[in-house]
Parts: structure tokens; sequence; C-alpha cells
């Protein structure tokens, strides 16, 4: 059915063009970055995660669950990734079906760091800026596991990451997708660089809150380098205490994310994503500014599923350029037809958010079907 957005009872900016760079949005729905671990042991997309991404496509934007940029930085199992050939082939197979349904695509290049386990990763060694470990457990195909004592990273392991993304990059462009985002949130790696607690370094990339920027700020350029600036986004979350980053002081939170923006606002960057208890508030505000490009926000797990209300009144404040949307695009594919017309939703089914088959995936009914 097509809606007459001036019918529609709350302002409909939401539903109305952005571009991201050189991403242009039909709207400012933006599908989160949410991992559904359903690319089985050998990390290649197959048929049910291109129909999940397909039945999508009406989304502004599609943000791909975090994918790994090498196997040894792979943080979950099931998790995909694009470090093979075979694995990029795979993601082509998602991006031409997105397309094809008329939506826009990125990949959001993950790399675990300390956040990860040889059970998951194959054997391989653990890396991170310093050799502290996760305290807690993580699941994997023995079951659950404590975390490992990473290895603190050198210099060239440093830049072999660095190149790993960039290849990760390279391969995604080819492969079709339009564009790129660098996952420097969530407790990952380049969080567990910027945050003091996970970051303990005595060298160029440790202490000093411009030191511990370094490594995303050179992951970033050399990405935009790679694929072109206007197709790469960069996902933050500054204080959400995710695998212990720890973020608890705002004056060095400031310091740190502040001079991150400051040297990447000259590149033109597509967008900034900023996961935060108070999108509006401001931290993110003042990230916002510093930036001067466009904010997609996201408040995550924080608030509760996000509503229709609450993804206007982001827009309608000016807080963000695009809004991100996680739960409630798991259990209603065709979302963007159900806010423009005020539908009822489908309420998800969290335990089916993680497993193997398409029951809780791509088996939630469309309006026409509903």
């Amino acid at each position: 059915m097509t809606v007459n957005i001036s019918e529609v009872s709350s302002a409909p900016s939401l539903f109305f063009p952005v571009t991201l760079g050189k991403i242009e949005l039909a709207n400012r729905i933006v599908m989160a970055p949410m991992t559904r671990v359903r690319a089985g042991s050998s990390g290649i997309p197959g048929d049910l995660m291109v129909e999940y991404y397909r039945q999508r496509a009406s989304v502004g934007l599609i943000i791909t669950e975090g994918t790994y940029p090498d196997h040894a930085s792979q943080g979950y199992v099931g998790e995909p990734g694009i470090a093979t050939d075979e694995q990029a082939a795979g993601w082509q197979r998602v991006f031409e079906a997105v397309h094809a349904e008329g939506g826009r695509i990125v990949l959001q290049i993950m790399h675990a760091g300390r956040g990860t386990h040889p059970d998951i990763n194959g054997g391989r060694r653990i890396l991170a800026p310093s050799a502290i470990a996760i305290d807690g457990k993580t699941f994997t195909e023995k079951g659950e596991q404590p975390y490992p004592v990473p290895e603190a990273m050198t210099t060239a392991e440093i830049r072999a990451a660095l190149e790993d993304f960039v290849t990760a990059a390279r391969r995604a462009i080819q492969a079709g997708a339009d564009g790129v985002e660098i996952h420097g949130a969530n407790g990952y790696l380049l969080q567990e660089f910027l945050s003091p607690a996970a970051n303990q370094r005595t060298d160029g990339y440790g202490g000093s809150p411009h030191n511990r920027a370094r490594f995303v700020v050179e992951v970033v350029t050399a990405v935009a380098q790679a694929v072109g600036a206007e197709r790469v986004g960069l996902r933050i979350s500054p204080e959400v205490d995710l695998g212990d980053v720890f973020e608890t002081d705002r004056d060095d939170v400031l310091a740190t994310y502040g001079t991150l923006v400051d040297q990447l606002r000259p590149l033109g960057m597509a967008y900034l994503s900023v996961l935060h208890t108070e999108p509006g508030g401001d931290l993110v505000q003042e990230l916002r500014r510093r930036f001067d490009g466009k904010l997609i926000v996201n408040n995550g797990p924080f608030g509760g599923q996000t509503t229709r209300e609450q993804a206007l009144q982001q827009i309608e404040a000016d807080h963000a350029d695009a809004v991100v949307v996680g739960r409630a695009l798991i259990s209603n594919p065709d979302l963007v037809e159900r806010w423009q017309g005020g539908h009822p939703e489908n309420e998800p089914r969290p335990e089916l958010f993680y497993g193997p088959g398409a029951e809780g995936y791509t088996d939630y009914p469309f309006l026409e079907a509903a």
C-alpha cells in the first residue's frame, strides 16, 4: 500500500531521503549491525543470509553484522568473514539481493581483539593492546569458556591488523557493497585501544588520549584512502561498558574521542555512528559538532526496543541525520511501511536471535501475510 506521507500524523522527516557521503538513502531508518551467527563454520554468507538482508532492503541503509577481516579476529561462532575470496563471493550475493530491491548496504568490519577465544578463531593467537583479559566468559563450540589473557600487540602486529582492515574494505567494495563501517565500539579491538582500562601501553599507541586514539585514526584513514572516504563510516560507543572497556572519566572520554573526531574531520567521511544512552546529550552533540559530518545515532539496548516515536523524535529534535534501529527490524522486515502507515508490529523472539536456522530469522510475517 502506498502511504501519503502528509497524512501521517507525526512529522515525516524520518521518511525523507538523506545522503551519507556517496550513499543515497531513501529514508533515515538505518538497520543496526546485529550479530545473528548464521554463517556456519565457513563464515560464508549463504542463502539464508541473502534472504534475511533482502527482506529488509526497504530501510534507508543496512549495516551488516560485524564481519571479521581475518580468521584470528573472529569473535563469535557462526560469524561471517570477509577474509577469503569465497566469503567475499557470499557477501556479493547479499549485496546484489539488497540492490535488486532498491536498498543500500554497507559491510561492518569488526576485529574482536581480546573478545574472542582459541576455540572460536581456530586456535589462533589472541591479540590486544595490552595483556589484560576480559573478566567473564564467552560461548564457544565447546561451551562457555573464560576469556583468555591476550598477547600485547607489537608495532608490526598493529600494522598488520591495519592492513587486514584495508584488505577487507577493498574486498567489500569490489563485491558490491555501497560502503564499509569500521567497528570502533562495543569493547572490540579499536575501542580497546581507546580505553585506558584496556590499553596500558607505554609506546606511541598508549598513555595520552591522543596516543590511544592513534590506531583508530590510522585504520580509518588507511581505509578511506583505499576505498574513498565518502564510502566509509565509523562506529563508536563512548562510555558504554562492553567488554570491560570502562570509560568512566568524562573528561578523558571527551579528550580521547574529541581528538579522534578532530583528526577524522578533514577526511570527509560518509558518517559517524554513535552508540550512547543519551544521543541528544552534551557528549554526543559535541562530538557531532567537531566531526562536522553526518551523524547516525543508536541508543542500543539501553532504553529497550527503539520505537517509532523515539526515532521520529531524534530526527525532529535534530539530534542526528539518521537513526539506527535494531530489534524492531529483526521482527519486522517491512518496518518502514509499518512505521509510515502506523501499522502494528510483530513482537521479536529473543530466544531465537542467535541460532543456525530460519526460525526467528527469515520467518517473521510481512503486513500482507500478517
